[in-house]
């Protein structure tokens, strides 16, 4: 299975590496979470109501395990199997032009600027498809972007996999540590749930739930 392509950095730094200021995406960053906005927003109504019912048991499976990326991975199969990569990255890119205003946090997006200001890294490192996000990482000027990768097929079309752990929790950190090094310094991180637990604690400046504005 192919995996999909990461968002390449934006500029290539020169000398030590600066230190990283990492923001979650969905909740933290956007009102409601992206992958569900995406998945809705090409999804004719009768299609996401059929497949809100086929659904139904993946969902009672979740009160039991209580593992999100399983539950992510049946959505993507049911709404994205099949999809060719050509496609999906086509829809990521019209969803993002037309949904970024509605969907960025103000006050995150101010806190993102002024940071830009700063000398350091800046990175969404979040458990949304990668593909997903990348034109908002894109549009932001994110230096880089640590999602979950979706698997393909040999056809280039979604399977309806993924093609690593679901990117959240202690799967943050193990990411980070992975692209940046053991010896990583994270100046700053931005969460709003348990699943930025780990990241934040590795952060000299944690921040947790601080923005709160809408569109």
């Amino acid at each position: 299975m192919a995996q999909e392509r990461e968002l390449p950095a934006i500029d290539v730094i020169e000398g030590p590496e600066p230190p990283i200021v990492a923001f979650d995406f969905d909740g933290t960053m956007t009102v409601r979470d992206s992958y569900t906005a995406f998945l809705k927003w090409r999804t004719p109504p009768l299609a996401w109501a059929l497949g809100a019912v086929r659904l139904i048991p993946a969902a009672i499976a979740y009160l039991f395990h209580r593992d999100r990326g399983l539950i992510k991975e049946h959505a993507t199969r049911v709404f994205l199997g099949g999809v060719s990569r050509e496609r999906l990255e086509a829809d990521t890119r019209a969803f993002a032009e037309e949904t970024s205003r509605s969907l960025l946090r103000p006050d995150a997006v101010a806190a993102w600027k002024r940071w830009r200001g700063e000398p350091v890294r800046l990175i969404i490192v979040t458990a949304s498809p990668t593909v997903v996000v990348a034109p908002f990482a894109r549009g932001l000027g994110a230096d880089d972007i640590l999602g979950t990768p979706l698997a393909y097929d040999s056809r280039d079309r979604i399977t309806g996999a993924f093609a690593s752990p679901n990117n959240r929790g202690p799967e943050k950190v193990v990411r980070l540590r992975a692209e940046y090094g053991e010896a990583l310094r994270v100046r700053a991180a931005y969460g709003d749930s348990d699943g930025d637990t780990e990241m934040l604690a590795i952060a000299e400046e944690p921040y947790f739930k601080v923005f709160t504005a809408r569109p």
